[in-house]
């Protein structure tokens, strides 16, 4: 369970070796084995180590247990992570949105707040919060475009077809949106099967996750 916690943490991934240095945690043999078999955890080779990530079964499980209770060890660090979790759980309550949403990968910067308008408790600085205005707004128009293109909800959509419709935003704001969405549950971006199929359009259309290019995007009913 510790190591699903991390990477729900750890949004765009973790190696092995990096599993251990931050966490001292291992994702191997028959654990990786079993997490990969339930579809929680997508284990990809890059270099000589594995990168870990939740899946959105992993997204889904981490969003239940944290509804339900995440187990803690006793001691004062379980008396701090029940604290945290219970915060978590407030917020994401209040607020309507999912781990994904909170968790969400970004920039580590935090900005100066001036001592007057500083929130008075950290649950109160996370309600605060929210994913930058030029990100939520790249991540409408993705949806806004993709109900144009679609017949339906979940069907997949080239990305070749997607971006002309998304003037007004850089690529870089494309591919950041495009990154956050894939912890959401009723979104999926995979690369297309038939490799022989792709246009050179499709292919600079890609977005690159986890070092391989996807070139389709579906997204589900809310």
């Amino acid at each position: 369970m510790a190591v699903l916690v991390v990477l729900m943490a750890e949004t765009d991934g973790i190696s092995n070796p990096e599993l251990k240095e931050r966490y001292g945690l291992k994702l191997d043999g028959g654990s990786r084995t079993k997490l990969n078999g339930l579809k929680l955890v997508e284990s990809r080779k890059q270099g000589r180590a594995f990168v870990h990530t939740l899946t959105d079964a992993g997204w889904a499980r981490m969003a239940e247990m944290i509804e339900t209770g995440i187990p803690v060890p006793s001691g004062s660090a379980g008396a701090m992570s029940r604290a945290l979790l219970a915060g978590l759980r407030r917020f994401l309550s209040r607020t309507g949105q999912r781990p994904a949403d909170f968790f969400h990968p970004g920039s580590d910067a935090v900005p100066d707040m001036a001592p007057d308008t500083a929130p008075g408790t950290v649950e109160e600085a996370a309600a605060s919060a929210g994913p930058p205005p030029a990100e939520a707004d790249v991540t409408e128009r993705i949806r806004a475009a993709y109900t144009e293109l679609a017949p339906r909800p979940g069907a997949r959509v080239g990305l070749a077809r997607l971006r002309p419709l998304l003037g007004g935003f850089t690529r870089d704001e494309v591919d950041r949106a495009l990154k956050g969405m894939i912890h959401l549950p009723e979104v999926s971006i995979v690369p297309e099967n038939n490799q022989k199929t792709l246009t050179p359009e499709d292919r600079a259309a890609a977005v690159v996750i986890g070092d391989q290019d996807k070139h389709l995007i579906s997204i589900g009913a809310r």
